[in-house]
């Protein structure tokens, strides 16, 4: 069965290629419809060194980022629990991406104002989550405020249901880290500060605390929400505290206030493309927080800074398989900061390529989003090349 639904996509592909040879397929509508009918039939579309979830839809993302990760053929690539929030509110999405990690192992996916959307259903069904052993066989985490539908839609599943109320993103977030810290028995002490007002800037976190179990948690620019000072407190003055983003986001008041809760340290670029860099580069070496990627032989997670959603949708390609943190590339290709930190990352052999070791990236987003020409410019930076400088391919 599953050669067969290849051999249907591949020809499904070649007709539409076959078709924009054709004579009249410069034709604008005509090369439109070829486009949409590719980009229905094409999930993925890889190249050597990147594969790219080949839409820009966060409900569509976010079921491909789950088809990818945990194929559910087996209970040991099957989630535990699955966490479903609202498409319409980034920040509350932002912070659910701290229950991707254990106990519950499981993708963010989406619910709208409307209800499940059919994709979203379906996925849940394929992937049949197991229930969490650390959270009473919970199958489905529901965060923030969702609708009377939402509910009968799911309880028609058969789902252990949990969740996680309110519409205040701050509150959110502190209800979240307790309920984690109760679910896996721990309160982590380190602690990342983000944005609620600039998701440019406060994204990347998104990647580690759905790798790692600190969580996310919120201020203004100017001001700690009490929700935010209270979860801080439950460190009891030990919390390892770091701000992510520049004093144009968070203010050096807000970071003075925050040091009566533990230690801070602010992780910052002079814009967002330098920020992600700064925390996929950084590494605290006393507790072992942050990425710390600097050298060769690692993943990346890429997308546009506008794409908010499909970031969070992307978030559990930090948690499982080729662990990535998330950095922003333009539509059309890599900003100066990406392409200088590429060149840090690429990969050098002295006698072979088959040496190793070899990067590789995510993009996410289809080509009005992420450009074929971007693309291919980051397989390029990604390529294992000869530390020599001649030709990687010469000699073999």
């Amino acid at each position: 069965m599953k050669r067969r639904l290849l051999t249907a996509t591949f020809i499904l592909l070649l007709g539409a290629t076959l078709a924009g040879c054709s004579p009249g397929a410069d034709n604008k509508e005509e090369s439109s419809a070829i486009t949409a009918q590719t980009a229905v039939t094409t999930p993925w579309i890889a190249t050597k060194n990147t594969t790219r979830i080949n839409t820009s839809d966060p409900v569509q993302a976010a079921v491909l980022v789950s088809r990818t990760l945990w194929t559910a053929e087996t209970k040991s690539n099957q989630p535990s629990s699955v966490v479903l929030t609202s498409v319409d509110n980034w920040q509350i999405a932002a912070v659910s991406t701290d229950l991707i990690h254990h106990p519950s192992n499981g993708p963010v996916l989406f619910f709208t104002k409307d209800g499940v959307p059919d994709e979203t259903l379906t996925e849940l069904k394929r992937l049949k989550p197991l229930g969490a052993d650390g959270n009473d066989g919970i199958q489905v985490v529901i965060v923030g405020p969702s609708s009377e539908a939402v509910e009968t839609q799911l309880n028609s599943l058969n789902l252990k249901l949990d969740k996680i109320e309110g519409d205040d993103p701050a509150a959110v977030a502190g209800a979240i880290d307790a309920y984690y810290a109760k679910v896996s028995g721990e309160l982590p002490q380190s602690v990342i500060i983000g944005s609620m007002d600039s998701p440019e800037y406060t994204l990347p976190a998104v990647n580690w605390i759905a790798h790692m179990p600190e969580p996310l948690l919120f201020v203004g620019k100017s001001e700690i929400p009490a929700a935010t000072a209270d979860a801080l407190m439950e460190r009891g003055g030990s919390a390892a505290i770091y701000i992510l983003g520049p004093q144009s986001v968070i203010s050096a008041d807000v970071e003075e206030q925050l040091k009566q809760y533990g230690t801070v340290t602010r992780i910052a670029g002079e814009d967002p493309y330098e920020n992600a860099i700064a925390f996929a580069k950084f590494k605290d070496t006393a507790n072992g927080f942050g990425w710390g990627i600097t050298t060769p032989g690692h993943n990346l997670s890429l997308l546009t800074t506008d794409s908010t959603m499909l970031a969070i949708a992307a978030a559990p390609f930090s948690h499982l398989g080729k662990h990535a943190p998330l950095v922003f590339l333009k539509q059309d290709g890599l900003p100066d900061s990406l392409m200088n930190y590429t060149m840090e990352l690429q990969p050098k052999f002295k006698d072979s390529p088959a040496e190793g070791p070899y990067n590789h990236a995510w993009l996410i987003g289809d080509t009005a989003t992420v450009s074929a020409a971007a693309q291919s410019e980051i397989d390029d930076m990604l390529e294992i090349s000869s530390a020599s400088g001649d030709n990687p391919h010469s000699g073999h």
